[in-house]
């Protein structure tokens, strides 16, 4: 499984970008992309979570609200809109993998894409 995170840079506070994770290689039916976010000198942390078998998301209750993950099944692509922007939202954004979804800890994950940066300037 290769996963490929596009889409970030440096966005004014109050912005809304849009992360994009192109994936190839999943062969299963069943699998989960989700959105994971690592601010510096933070653990990693998961945000939502997409289901391939029937469309279902999953957040985290403290990124309910400004963040939406979404797909495009035709393009194999996963995104994650951000919207309002905050200078905490900075942070090196992933997007992970998985064949049946087990759980929304970074270790029930176990295909990582290399990452973008989102940095949020005042």
């Amino acid at each position: 499984v290769q996963l490929v995170e596009s889409g970030g840079g440096t966005v004014q506070t109050g912005g809304s970008p849009r992360l994009s994770c192109a994936a190839s290689g999943l062969i299963f039916d069943d699998y989960a992309i989700a959105w994971f976010r690592q601010a510096p000198g933070k653990e990693r942390e998961g945000i939502s979570c997409w289901r391939s078998s029937d469309g279902d998301t999953y957040y985290a209750p403290s990124m309910k609200g400004r963040f939406t993950i979404s797909s495009d099944n035709a393009k194999n692509t996963v995104f994650l809109q951000i919207n309002s922007l905050k200078p905490e939202d900075t942070a090196v954004y992933y997007c992970a993998a998985t064949e049946t979804l087990r759980g929304f800890r970074s270790t029930d994950f176990g295909s990582w894409g290399q990452g973008t940066r989102v940095t949020v300037s005042s």
